[in-house]
């Protein structure tokens, strides 16, 4: 189990968990009972989602506080995932999303976020740390603009959305060592420093 959600506050007793390999179960009994969300498993490309180095591992999971219905979910090494209909269909939300460790880099699916959010605020913005950058989406996933900007390094895992702002996120960069295949070896801060940087304009 990679990640537990809790449901909105119009649904008391509602969880939802993202497992590895990628999966996505609802409960609605606080956890009593958990039934699988098919509609996602059950994906035409199902078959052809493959593995990170950390699995095939759903981690996120974005809730629209204003729609019952409408749910994103992020997989590595897969993409972005979303419902407006409480998950029975699927649509991949990866346009824009860079995957350059691939032969197209900017395929339908096969990206590597790391980290997928959106402010309660503002929840048709989206903001995912990714294997290849920072990027954002103004439209509910629906096509990604790249902010990784100045940042020393595009890689990293830490993504963080201020409570009060949603136009202020911080990220953690960090570095890979290379081992016989891409994503392999060591992960560590870049230049060997702990460093949180913050962008307040959403753009980094």
């Amino acid at each position: 189990m990679w990640h537990i959600k809790p449901g909105r506050e119009e649904e008391p007793g509602v969880l939802y968990a993202g497992v590895n390999p990628a999966a996505l179960f609802k409960s609605e009994d606080g956890g009593e009972n958990w039934h699988e969300v098919t509609g996602l498993t059950g994906h035409t490309s199902r078959s052809e989602w493959q593995p990170g180095l950390g699995g095939l591992c759903l981690h996120s999971i974005v809730l629209d506080p204003r729609d019952l219905d409408r749910i994103w979910v992020g997989i590595s090494a897969v993409g972005v995932f979303g419902a407006s209909d409480g998950g029975q269909v699927w649509n991949t939300m990866n346009r824009g999303v860079r995957a350059d460790f691939l032969p197209d880099p900017f395929p339908e699916f096969g990206q590597c976020p790391h980290k997928v959010l959106a402010h309660s605020k503002k929840p048709d913005v989206l903001y995912q740390q990714n294997h290849c950058g920072v990027f954002r989406s103004d439209a509910g996933g629906d096509g990604w603009t790249d902010i990784t900007g100045d940042l020393p390094s595009r890689f990293g895992f830490v993504l963080g959305l201020n409570s009060q702002d949603p136009d202020t996120i911080y990220v953690l960069p960090e570095d890979e060592a290379l081992g016989d295949r891409v994503g392999g070896g060591m992960r560590y801060v870049t230049d060997g420093k702990f460093r949180i940087f913050r962008s307040r304009n959403r753009r980094g």
